[in-house]
């Protein structure tokens, strides 16, 4: 019976790349290697320049025996996530386009001394023009 794994992103697995805190990616499988580090033949250095890659290049030319492939088994902690991650997508709203007689009536309302003024004017005009016939 197939035994479920937890999945990780490489962007997950990178961010565990401390001698605190070391996670190595080998053909796909995640390893927390912490408690390992101090006890790696090759030194602390070589697993943790390791992190934030698949290292199954490394590990491949590094001639690892059959009893240290068996050894990372007590060290496996899940498999990269094999969906590509897709960026978040940003959400931009449209401003209506208001037409001009509501941007004319918005102005009036701010302005209201020009309209005003303008039909003062010509309520006076009116008036003199009126006295003169």
């Amino acid at each position: 019976m197939p035994t479920l794994t937890k999945l990780y992103s490489m962007k997950e697995a990178a961010l565990h790349n401390t001698p605190e805190d070391c996670w190595v990616v080998v053909d796909g499988k995640i390893y927390d290697v912490t408690k390992y580090l101090e006890d790696h033949p090759g030194g602390a250095d070589v697993l943790l320049e390791a992190t934030g890659k698949d290292a199954k290049e490394e590990f491949d030319d590094a001639g690892h025996s059959k009893s240290a492939i068996e050894l990372m088994q007590d060290y496996f902690i899940g498999e990269l996530d094999p969906t590509p991650e897709i960026p978040e997508m940003e959400v931009f709203r449209k401003e209506q386009d208001t037409g001009f007689a509501s941007k004319l009536m918005d102005s009036a309302v701010r302005y209201w001394a020009i309209p005003a003024a303008a039909v003062g004017v010509s309520v006076v005009v009116a008036i003199l023009y009126a006295r003169r016939k």
